[in-house]
């Protein structure tokens, strides 16, 4: 048996690693050691492995605001590697999560109180789920990142636990074939390790199954804000503009025009943006249809009666225009929860695009055509 790893000091610094055989040396994310959660070191036969524990600190939660509001999504990353949760002993489990931060502090938060070993795979800051489904967390980066990191010198077993979802995209016996190292894939939550582990890596029934709470789906809903938002930031000017400018064809004028065709456009298309981004997600289970650009539909065809309800100062071509483009837009919006969702398979997305995304465009397409009719006419 190898002899239980000893904590060194924060200052060791892990010596790189040589491409091996079979495995393409992945991109560097910079120095191991020095990134803010790492607390120092522990000696191991294969060499000093950065020792992390389950306490969250202030930056991290701060991390963790940032990116669920989507700012710095595609640069949280952890540097892919070895890690030691607490102080994990030879026969300790050995844990395997994506790069994603949020995901890696995640896992360490609910398996704060083990001693256990991580080991981090480079999904390209991807999410578990999502990597599984893209490829980046595989079977040739799982069994490369076992021998890069020296794992086999580091524990006595031979096993790695993998959460479920990341099934899609590892092939057990090709890992083991390729690294020596089974694979065991744990519950779905990482809350429920602790009870996983205690029961001998036995899951009840509940762990297997994958949900789509309120919660969840509501924690999306500020990143899809601000991704929209992005667009909306130079739309709604020159929609201001083009009113305006239809306004000195028709000789309504400029500001006039402005004040009133441009603002019911702004608040027609950030009342698609709530149907879509905001009401779609959360009433996704009650929303009528399987498809999500079916249940976008609806919330944007509410959004259409709320309009013809209260506008009726514009014209009817102006209303019309409206009533295509909000329900047009909510139906696009709800179709990014799909990767989100366990409503939907790859296929069915892309079948689903095909068929939504053509009509989306030309009811917007026609919508946007009348309401520039509308302006030139008066």
């Amino acid at each position: 048996m190898s002899p239980s790893p000893q904590p060194v000091p924060l200052l060791s610094r892990i010596s790189p690693q040589e491409t091996l055989p079979g495995y393409e040396a992945q991109p560097p994310y910079g120095d191991t050691m020095a990134q803010p959660f790492v607390l120092g070191a522990t000696a191991t036969p294969a060499g000093p492995v950065p020792r992390v524990n389950g306490e969250l600190t202030p930056a991290d939660r701060q991390g963790t605001l940032r990116v669920r509001v989507g700012f710095g999504r595609q640069d949280y990353k952890v540097v892919p590697g070895l890690y030691a949760l607490n102080h994990p002993t030879p026969e300790s489990p050995v844990l395997v999560s994506a790069n994603y931060k949020l995901s890696f502090d995640h896992l360490r938060q609910a398996a704060h109180d083990l001693d256990a070993w991580v080991l981090v795979l480079d999904t390209k800051g991807i999410n578990v789920w999502c990597a599984a489904g893209k490829g980046t967390m595989g079977t040739a980066e799982l069994a490369g990142r076992v021998r890069s990191s020296g794992l086999e010198k580091v524990v006595s077993h031979r096993k790695l636990l993998l959460p479920q979802l990341a099934a899609p995209g590892v092939a057990a016996h090709l890992v083991k074939k390729q690294c020596g190292f089974g694979v065991t894939y744990g519950p779905v939550l990482a809350r429920d390790l602790p009870a996983f582990l205690a029961a001998g890596m036995k899951a009840e029934p509940g762990m297997r199954r994958v949900s789509f709470p309120i919660r969840a789906r509501t924690v999306l809903v500020p990143v899809e804000l601000t991704e929209a938002l992005k667009t909306y930031l130079w739309l709604l000017p020159l929609l201001l503009v083009l009113a305006g400018l239809g306004g000195l064809v028709s000789g309504a004028g400029f500001w006039a025009n402005m004040a009133g065709a441009g603002m019911r456009a702004v608040g027609a298309m950030l009342l698609a943006l709530v149907a879509g981004a905001v009401a779609s997600p959360i009433l996704l289970p009650w929303l009528p249809g399987r498809a999500f650009s079916l249940k976008g539909l609806w919330p944007g065809l509410a959004g259409a009666a709320l309009l013809w309800a209260l506008w009726p100062m514009a014209a009817d071509a102006e209303l019309l225009a409206w009533c295509l483009v909000v329900p047009a837009l909510s139906s696009f919006l709800a179709m990014n929860f799909t990767g989100a969702s366990t409503y939907t398979s790859l296929s069915g997305v892309k079948r689903e695009m095909r068929l939504a995304v053509p009509l989306q465009i030309a009811a917007t397409a026609l919508g946007l055509g009348l309401w520039i009719y509308a302006l030139v006419t008066g």
